[in-house]
């Protein structure tokens, strides 16, 4: 019975043993299993993250291939556009050098005419000269007018040798305004006046000055107008100032008067040149033509400044 017994307790412990082997077994076959369908699991990921890659690039590619074929869109328009500014550009270069060629022949024209011009009007001065025709003189004067109209020309030739005085003188005569009836011609001219030797170009001096005492006429319906002549030895400047009762130059028009063509009051005769002549006279001498701003009126003062 003893032995029975420890065969029955040997066999038992062995398939105890066996069994507990068989479940260690199948517990690790089972992790195995496990590890493998992870790992099946992982590789499936990463191919289908693979997948998705292609399947972007693809995308990509195609959105690339459609980009490529509008930038050749593009470049083909842009290609195009440069061909049409091309030939826009050989049109007006093409136009720009006829253009040039008339304004060029243009210039010529106006050349010769000037040319001519002068001529005439130094031919008409010496005839005035000779006859002292006064009528004729104011003729003369506008067509020289002509060429002092426009600002910034060259310098005049000073070659005259004169009393200060005598460019009053001559102005006074040319205007004719101490002749007048409608209104009252005072000249108040100082010593130094007449005893200074400016040195000037005599025509255009007293042209710039006729203008001012024209003006001062044709303003002055009824009143006086003054002319002043003195000499400023402190600058070495003779002055000239033309003085009027007439209507006056509103503050708002100060800087206006003196541009082309502008007139403040239409009902009086005129192309509206007169002062814009005078001054540029005036510089061209190296002298200036002033409004004076301090004159309190009634009328204007106009300040004709030479060098002497």
């Amino acid at each position: 019975m003893i032995y029975l017994f420890i065969i029955t307790l040997i066999t038992t412990v062995v398939l105890a043993f066996a069994l507990y082997s068989q479940r260690q077994a199948g517990k690790r076959q089972a992790e195995e299993q496990q590890q493998l369908l992870a790992d099946y699991q992982r590789r499936v990921d990463e191919q289908q993250k693979l997948l998705d890659d292609y399947r972007a690039l693809e995308k990509n590619f195609d959105n690339i291939g459609e980009g490529y074929e509008q930038a050749l869109l593009a470049f083909d328009k842009m290609e195009e556009d440069q061909q049409k500014v091309k030939s826009a550009n050989e049109a007006l270069e093409k136009r720009f050098s006829s253009l040039q060629h008339e304004h060029d022949q243009l210039l010529q024209a106006v050349q010769k005419k000037d040319e001519t011009l002068k001529m005439v009007v130094n031919e008409m001065q010496k005839i005035v000269k000779d006859n002292g025709d006064v009528k004729m003189a104011a003729i003369v004067g506008k067509l020289m007018d002509l060429d002092d109209i426009q600002d910034g020309q060259t310098p005049l030739e000073r070659t005259d040798n004169i009393m200060v005085s005598q460019v009053a003188e001559e102005a006074v005569r040319l205007s004719g305004i101490s002749a007048v009836d409608y209104l009252h011609f005072e000249q108040v001219t100082d010593p130094s006046a007449t005893a200074t030797m400016l040195h000037t170009n005599l025509g255009k001096a007293v042209r710039a000055l006729t203008h001012l005492l024209d003006n001062a006429m044709k303003f002055t319906s009824d009143g006086t107008v003054r002319l002043d002549v003195k000499v400023d030895m402190d600058k070495m400047k003779a002055v000239f100032a033309v003085e009027d009762t007439g209507s006056g130059i509103p503050a708002e028009d100060a800087d206006r008067i003196f541009e082309p063509y502008v007139k403040l009051n239409q009902y009086f005769d005129g192309q509206g040149i007169g002062l814009t002549v005078a001054r540029n006279i005036a510089r061209r001498l190296e002298g200036d033509l002033l409004l004076d701003s301090s004159f309190e009126g009634p009328g204007a003062r106009f300040i004709l400044i030479l060098p002497i």
